[in-house]
């Protein structure tokens, strides 16, 4: 457990951990964690039945019944098992027009000022009439908040990408709009890893991006630690993303830069799959990843992570032999 402890919204979260009597979901209510296996097998249990499970949640935080364990001296581990995985490809305007940009200058020779500007029109276009960008990911690629990150043996231009996820908590198809936050049963942290070097085929540049390979190596998906219930976190379009990359801060931004709101992005997604309880959705990253600076991870760094009210990541960096 690192030092401090990570920290929650609202009155209580939810989580999974171990202790030397084995792992358990639990009820975390800021220093301490109430073990839920006298009442339930998993966290992904209790999402799958989030309305008639959310007010029970809320009395187990009130009582002293239970097994109460000390948040410190526990492992805090992936905190549930989510069914797909759904991640927003280029949906922060300032980290869209900053990569449009530079291709311009770079390969159109466009001076900085044409460059940004042109950038930022196409990006004003998109917001009106565009429509997001989402793929799948892994769920082996996830691992705990506080886990080392193994790097993968091939590619060498590995890059953070810290992102807001939210988990589903009903089933919808089609879902409009202005319905879409109902669907939404809680908040967690994401940092969705990417190995720039191999995102892009030269054997098949016809096909374009190759997400499996660049995103989707183990311990690559950081997430955690807990499940902050929706009604805790308060807008979710005014949160804030930092990362601190060997205690540089290199992602500083708030969610109001999204391209697509979460509505957006959920109503989008159930044009094409059934949303279920226990889906994860990403919201997309903001500006200020590794190749912006020009930096990328390398054995024994550390990355620390945090958005409003959702506790925070630190995940050191090691090589894979």
């Amino acid at each position: 457990m690192p030092d401090p402890l990570p920290t929650h919204a609202g009155p209580f979260a939810l989580g999974t951990f171990s202790s030397s009597a084995g792992t358990f979901p639990g009820l975390v209510s800021g220093a301490r964690v109430r073990g839920l296996s006298d009442q339930v097998p998993s966290v992904r249990a209790i999402v799958e039945d989030w309305d008639a499970w959310l007010p029970r949640l809320h009395d187990l935080a009130a009582s002293a019944d239970g097994t109460w364990h000390d948040l410190a001296g526990l492992r805090v581990l992936i905190p549930f098992e989510p069914g797909q995985i759904l991640q927003s490809g280029a949906n922060y305007r300032k980290h869209v027009v900053d990569l449009v940009a530079a291709e311009k200058e770079s390969v159109h020779g466009a001076t900085p000022e044409e460059a940004r500007a042109d950038a930022e029109k196409m990006m004003d276009e998109r917001i009106r009439g565009g429509v997001p960008y989402v793929f799948l990911g892994s769920p082996r690629a996830m691992t705990g908040p506080y886990d080392d990150i193994v790097l993968p043996g091939l590619g060498e231009q590995h890059d953070w990408e810290l992102e807001l996820a939210l988990v589903i908590g009903k089933s919808g198809r089609d879902i409009p709009v202005e319905d879409a936050m109902s669907h939404v049963a809680a908040y967690t942290i994401c940092n969705d890893l990417t190995t720039r070097d191999r995102l892009y085929r030269p054997d098949l540049k016809a096909i374009g991006t190759d997400w499996f390979t660049a995103k989707n190596a183990d311990t690559f998906l950081p997430t955690g630690p807990f499940l902050v219930p929706a009604a805790f976190v308060g807008d979710p379009n005014d949160l804030r993303i930092t990362l601190r990359h060997n205690g540089v801060v290199r992602q500083d931004e708030s969610t109001k830069d999204m391209i697509f709101d979460i509505p957006r992005l959920i109503a989008y997604v159930s044009t094409t799959t059934t949303l279920r309880p226990g889906d994860l959705l990403l919201t997309g990253s903001p500006a200020g990843n590794g190749a912006h600076w020009g930096v990328f991870l390398k054995p024994g760094d550390v990355m620390e992570s945090q958005i409003t009210g959702l506790g925070h990541q630190r995940n050191t960096v090691r090589s894979h032999v």
